[in-house]
Formats: C-alpha cells, structure tokens, sequence
C-alpha cells in the first residue's frame, strides 16, 4: 500500500539514525569530492540481457576455453567502458560493482589520477623496461618505495619487502620467519656449517628443518604450495596437492550479531586462545608431528573462508601469546587491507602490546609484499630472492593509490558508508525484507567490509544471481555467506541504490 513505508524506507531511516554522521558541509564535501573523480558515472544500472553472462560474454568465454580454463569466469567484463564503481560486460550490462575483482580494486574504473599517471615517461619507462628488482634496481627505487608505500608503514614496522602477489607475499613472509627463527636458535654464529648445506640439498635436516605455521579452520592464505598448506577452506584448490603437515587450531566460534553475544564470545576467544597455546608448545615436544611453530598466521577477518570475525581482546591474545613463546606473528592483511575496514591496516584497531612481526598486504594496493622489521631480514643476501622482487609500475600504481585515498579521506567516508550499511542491513534482516531469508549479519564498526549469510547456501545462491538481475555485482564466499566487497570511493548514494535493489532481489526469493 502506498500509505505503508516500505522496509527499504524503514532501513534507510533506521540508519540515518544509528550511523555516525559528519557534518552536513562535511557531507557536501564528500558529495563534490566524488563528482570531481567520477563526473561521468552511471546512476542507475543498465541491463540489456535478460540474464548475465549474456550471449556475448559467453561465446567470448568459450573462446577463451579453447586455450585455457574458463569455467571460473562470472562473466566477459569491458573494462574500457567500466567507470567508477560500475563495471560494463561484453555484452553492454553495467552493473553496480560490489565485488571489486576480487576487493581488489580501491580508488574505482579508470580512475583519472591512474590514468595520468600511466601517461607520465616514469610509467613509460619502467612498463618497457622492466626491472629485476634484486639485483639491478632501478636509480628512482628508494625514492619510489618510501613515497608510497613507506608513507603508510603499519606502526612499529620499518622495513618493506616487495613481491608479485599475496600468496607470495605470504610464502615470503613464512620464509624470512622460519631465517630469522634459525637465525635466533644460532646465536651469534654466522655461518653455515657444511652439514647443513649438503643436507639441505637432499630436503634435510639439519639443513631443511622440521618448522611449521600455525594457522585457523577456514583461513585462506593463498594457492601457492607453502601459502595453501596455511589455507584452510576452499577444497578444490587443495585436493591432490602435496602439502606441508602443519599445525591448525580451530577459530573461535562466536556468534552474531558480535556486539550482542559478547559473554559467549569472549569465551569461544579464550578457549581458542588456549588452543593456540597448547599447538605451539606441544609442537616443540619430542615426537610432535608438527615440528616446532615458526609463525602463525591469521586474517584480521577470514574473508574467503566465510567472513569470520573476532575481537581485539582476541588478537591482542594472540601477540601476547605469540611474543611468550618466541613465535613470530603474521598478520594477514591481503583482503583487509588498504583502508576497506575503516582503517588503513584492519590490524589498528586491536591496539596491541606490540607490532606483529609481518604484516602482508595486496590487492587494493595493487602491488604486494609485506613489512617487517631489520631483525628479520635474511642473515645473507640472495636468501628471500626472486627475479622480479615485485614490479615498478604496479608500486607507482600503489604511491597514487595512497595519495589519491589520502586526498580524498576515503578511508574516513568508507567508515562512514559502512556504518550506514551495517545499520539499514540490521533493520531489513530483523523487520524487513530479509527476515527469514538472510542472516547473521556481521561488520559493525568495520567500514564496508561486512557479510550476512543466507539460511541456506541455495539461498545465497540465488540471491547473488537475483542481485545481478536487479543491476548489482556482489560475491559469497564460505559455504554461504554474502560479502560486500565495495571500492574506497563507493558512496551513500551508490549504498542507497544498493539497498533498493537488494529489498527488491529479497523479495524474489
């Protein structure tokens, strides 16, 4: 009925009450901000297959398949005609992109300050002439790195290394903790001995020795050899390979939504605290089937493994038990980081007792790698090595990304959407159209990094397939969880729109 709000209406109001608002000329600033990035960004989805991938996009994959595996792709994206925060298909579709390849994309399409960059002969330069980085870097390096990607340092780190992509970042990262773990257990000694040369040769010990990383139930660390034994969901990237026999520890099972179970949650954190512990001391015993734990790794929220949440009480638990038994911690910060959570590192917000030991970090910044500190470097060069150590263009890609989040305070409005989200999301699940559709909403307070999970996997199913029919791009993850994944300059009006359509894909359900 027409006199009757509906529950969008009732969802939108509900959030303009509970979210923590800016000023209303701070509201006009980001509104002028956003139109200055993006003067010509869609407003409205527009469709024009009946469903998506459409005809071209799928005969465009079929190709594809003759050479390669093409039953992953969603559908055939045109990334020409992509703006913002709308993505275009092959097929003419544009849709509101609440994916973001993957979170991977922070400042939006063709954002205009990428593109002048691209244009400029430093970008030129190091495009054609590609570095390899270990051992013949380029004379704008130093200056390069410390620009960008030193400007946003984790506190407490001071050193960077540079690398491809996450799961390398990661599998560097285990590497210089299980160096600098030896390197502990040596002392002062410097050198190698030649047992440990000949024996590393045929896999080992005392040269190939028996350590381990500890990680969580449902973690994803990657798909590389060293970063899927840390990877604990996804089966299909798992089965038939060969992996290390690592320590895992159950994640704490808390409910939600989090900030009103925080009894039980503190004691599912602490219960899995105690787990964590006895793995690390058990896996230094005689006979363990583990070998000693080098390092653990954990996610600040497990994203592929379904969104998992947890505490500060929980990781500021971990450093300390981590620090008490001279485990080297690795923070994670592949998804999380680069300002999608409300902060630029998600780890801020535990403030804890002391740094993490590792903190990696990819996808939105575009380049990869992880901060550490000088402790950790290899005793020897020519250790933690590869050709390429990472690339040039893709670190002036990151320097432009963090200036250009940096001159926009997108970190800032992403909190500010996020908590608008999290409290219409709140008032739709309990009131409106996702009563009995969707559930355990979770996120609060962590900028647009928030997921609910449909009653059943089908239900999420449908209701992502649904969304793309209403003209919105979004991704599950886990068995079946709905994840929203928005880039940085992603606004309330685009939040507005989203909550329209996805009452409306509710209701389809």
């Amino acid at each position: 009925m027409a006199s009757r709000a509906s529950s969008s209406t009732r969802a939108l109001a509900r959030a303009s009450q509970l979210r923590r608002s800016p000023a209303p000329a701070a509201r006009r600033s980001l509104a002028t901000v956003a139109s200055s990035l993006f003067p010509g960004e869609p407003s409205t989805p527009h469709l024009v297959s009946p469903a998506i991938p459409g005809p071209k996009s799928k005969e465009i994959s079929e190709r594809i398949g003759s050479f390669q595996e093409n039953r992953a792709h969603g559908f055939v994206v045109d990334y020409a005609k992509s703006q913002g925060n709308w993505i275009a298909d092959a097929d003419g579709n544009v849709l509101l992109d609440m994916f973001a390849q993957i979170a991977s994309i922070a400042i939006g399409y063709n954002n205009p300050d990428l593109i002048a960059l691209a244009k400029t002969d430093e970008f030129i330069t190091a495009t054609m002439n590609r570095a390899a980085l270990g051992s013949f870097p380029p004379t704008n390096w130093q200056e390069l790195v410390e620009t960008g990607l030193g400007t946003v340092r984790p506190k407490g780190l001071n050193q960077i290394f540079t690398a491809m992509c996450g799961s390398c970042a990661n599998e560097n990262a285990f590497k210089a903790s299980f160096m600098a773990y030896r390197a502990r257990e040596r002392g002062e000694q410097a050198q190698f001995t030649p047992e440990e040369m000949q024996s590393c040769m045929k896999n080992q010990s005392p040269g190939s020795p028996d350590l381990s990383i500890l990680s969580f139930t449902s973690a994803f660390h990657g798909r590389l050899f060293g970063s899927l034994s840390a990877t604990r969901s996804k089966a299909i990237h798992k089965l038939d390979i060969p992996s290390f026999n690592w320590p895992v520890v159950a994640w704490p099972d808390v409910k939600y939504p989090f900030s009103q179970n925080a009894r039980e949650n503190a004691d599912a954190e602490k219960a899995a605290l105690a787990a964590v512990e006895e793995a690390i001391v058990n896996s230094t015993k005689a006979g363990s089937a583990h070998g000693p734990v080098a390092a653990l790794i954990v996610e600040p929220i497990q994203s592929e493994g379904g969104d998992n949440h947890a505490s500060p009480a929980f990781f500021q638990g971990l450093r300390d038990v981590t620090k008490k038994h001279g485990v080297f911690m690795i923070v994670d910060e592949v998804q999380t980081g680069v300002g999608a959570t409300g902060a630029f590192w998600a780890h801020d917000k535990w403030n804890l007792s002391s740094p993490p030991d590792f903190v990696t970090f990819s996808k939105k910044m575009q380049a990869a790698g992880f901060y550490h500190n000088l402790d950790t470097r290899p005793s020897l060069p020519y250790r933690n090595y590869n050709t390429w150590m990472g690339d040039p263009t893709r670190t002036m890609q990151a320097r432009q990304i963090i200036h250009t989040i940096k001159d926009h305070d997108l970190v800032k409005r992403t909190d500010d959407v996020g908590n608008y989200i999290h409290a219409a999301l709140a008032d739709m699940i309990e009131n409106g159209a996702g009563r009995g559709k969707v559930e355990k909403l979770r996120g609060e307070d962590a900028g647009t990094f928030i997921a609910f999970d449909g009653v059943t996997s089908e239900t999420r199913d449908k209701l992502i397939l649904e969304m793309r029919k209403q003209g919105v791009h979004m991704g599950g993850c886990g068995d079946k969880a709905v994840r929203l994944r928005p880039m940085l300059v992603f606004e309330r009006k685009h939040a507005d729109l989203f909550l329209e359509r996805l009452e409306k894909a509710l209701g389809q359900l």
